[in-house]
Parts: structure tokens; sequence; C-alpha cells
């Protein structure tokens, strides 16, 4: 399992590599990459500054990864995510999972995303044409989130 928190951005390719190279025994390799939004609702967005505790946050997401390996045959799992100013387009997030088989790679994927929107500790502040804000959790998170337990 390969998880980071970094500012700097990541290649999907070069990831995707690191998981896949010389293994015959992969079936499957679901990835997840989240981007910036130009718009939230009806307001342009400028950018978007992710702050996080440094700590915290790769211990929520390797506690995350580890939930996902106990649930399914994963062979391999990466998780990077990002912090700082991004701009529109900016890559924030990726998950990639290996496993022999897709439903497993699928699953797994879609649960560390589902997961990590909750109890990551991440905050987002979005700069519009009418200053910065906080954005909120979205209750449809949570739901999304509950039909995994």
């Amino acid at each position: 399992m390969h998880i980071s928190v970094q500012a700097d951005d990541f290649n999907i390719a070069d990831e995707i590599n690191a998981l896949s190279k010389d293994r015959t025994d992969i079936g499957a390799i679901a990835t997840f990459t989240g981007l910036v939004r130009d718009i939230h609702g009806e307001k342009a967005i400028k950018s978007m500054t992710l702050e996080h505790f440094p700590a915290m946050a790769e211990q929520e997401l390797e506690k995350i990864g580890n939930d996902a390996i106990n649930r399914w045959p994963i062979e391999g799992l990466t998780i990077i995510h990002r912090y700082g100013k991004l701009l529109p387009g900016d890559q924030i997030v990726l998950v990639i999972t290996t496993s022999h088989h897709r439903e497993a790679a699928f699953n797994a994927a879609q649960f560390i995303m589902d997961w990590l929107k909750t109890d990551a500790p991440f905050w987002k502040k979005e700069e519009t044409d009418e200053g910065t804000h906080w954005v909120a959790a979205k209750s449809d998170d949570n739901d999304k989130k509950d039909r995994w337990k």
C-alpha cells in the first residue's frame, strides 16, 4: 500500500506502472482521479485551497486503505491526496486498486473514495469573484459512505 499526502502533482501512468510492473497475477486495475472543477453551483471557481493536519491525514488514509484491503482481495493500492492551492483542472486525488478480478478493484476504489470524502481530515476553501468560503460537507456523501457499513 502506498499512501501520500503531497503538494506536488502526480503522474497517473507512473503510479499505475509502480503497482503493476512485472506483475502477471493482476487482472484488473481500477483508478479514480478527482479534479478541481471550475464551477460550484452557480459560482465560478478561481482556485481551491486544501488544508489538512499532515500526520492525521496520512493515518486516516492508511486506515481507509487497510479497511479496503480487509474487505476485498486487493493486490496493490495507491492513495494520493494533494493539499495547497489548486486551480481548475488540477488533480486533487488519485486512488488505484489492483486485484485478480475487476469487481474487487472497482468496489475497493469506490469504497475508498466514499470514505475519504467523509472521514479524511481535509478542508476545502474555494475562491470566487465574491471572495473565499469554506466548502461544507454534503449530506449525500454520508449516505454513500453508509452503504458500505
